[in-house]
């Protein structure tokens, strides 16, 4: 009897210390895992900072070119003035053109430029333990008016009780709204004739597309857990527009790129640094026809 015991209880101890080695072993797996995603993200950082080089430089020679000549035809036009005599009121207000181009292309550059080390420079992140339905709720009320005015409803899904993630809430909320207001622009809205109006009631009227689907912007919060049940907060910024492309969505990210008229090219690429640099991650799913689903996955705290 006693030998029947110890065998059982040699058995049970047995399968418990595989349990355990199995667990570490998939421990083990999972840190090795995160840290080849990470040193993945350097390396796409490096390569994407090479990519911005010449992107810059191309952004930068348009603006250049114009403010050289308009510089040119400034100079000639002062040379041509008779000497001592006074300006006439044609020529003043073509110098006074020519003049304001110049101030134009500079504050471009200026921009260009601005964005461009904020985007390469440093990103110093003062995290705090934070509700992520707070950030969210904060956001829906700064931007509720901007989505009145441009026919869109504005609805947020959030998961109940605090969803606690240490952020950097500043930095956190304009990576989110880069993705509310690449949504809102995604769902353009209908053309319309004479002054637009800012009532509730013909906000409402503008909601609907031309294919009879409502334009909505949908912000969803939510709670993960991974393999090993490490838990994570997932936010949603959802859209019913037309959708992307899988051509455009592979692109979506790369810096300078973008399918918007006077867009930067630089909104998309600064999200994921902010998303990233909280030890997160941004996913993207899509289907031509119908809407776009930006998801930020972000750790959550014990707090």
């Amino acid at each position: 009897m006693g030998y029947v015991i110890a065998t059982i209880l040699g058995l049970a101890l047995g399968s418990l210390v595989v349990a355990i080695l199995a667990r570490v072993q998939i421990r083990r797996s999972l840190a090795k895992a995160r840290m080849a995603e990470r040193r993945a993200r350097a390396s796409e950082r490096l390569a994407e900072l090479g990519a911005m080089t010449s992107g810059l430089a191309h952004e930068i020679k348009n603006p250049l070119s114009t403010i050289g000549l308009n510089a040119q035809l400034l100079g000639e036009g002062i040379e041509d003035l008779p000497s001592g005599a006074p300006v006439v009121e044609d020529e003043k207000q073509r110098l006074s053109r020519r003049a304001a181009s110049l101030r134009r292309e500079v504050e471009r550059l200026r921009g260009i430029l601005t964005d461009f080390l904020t985007y390469a420079g440093e990103l110093r992140l003062d995290q705090k333990p934070a509700d992520v339905n707070q950030v969210v709720d904060e956001l829906a009320e700064f931007f509720s008016p901007q989505t009145q005015q441009q026919g869109v409803r504005l609805r947020t899904d959030l998961s109940p009780g605090p969803l606690a993630a240490n952020l950097d809430a500043p930095l956190m909320k304009q990576a989110v709204l880069n993705l509310m207001l690449n949504a809102v622009q995604a769902m353009a809205p209908l053309a319309t004739t004479g002054a637009v109006s800012h009532s509730h009631a013909a906000g409402h009227a503008r909601t609907k597309q031309s294919n009879g689907a409502t334009r909505e912007l949908i912000l969803r919060t939510g709670r993960v857990r991974d393999a090993d049940g490490v838990e994570s907060i997932q936010l949603h910024v959802i859209d019913t527009g037309p959708g992307i492309t899988p051509e455009v969505a592979a692109r979506l990210f790369t810096p300078y790129f973008t399918t918007k008229a006077g867009g930067s090219g630089l909104g998309l690429p600064t999200t994921r640094r902010i998303v990233e640099a909280h030890q997160g991650r941004i996913d993207v799913h899509t289907e031509p026809g119908k809407g776009t689903d930006f998801v930020v996955t972000l750790p959550a705290s014990q707090a």
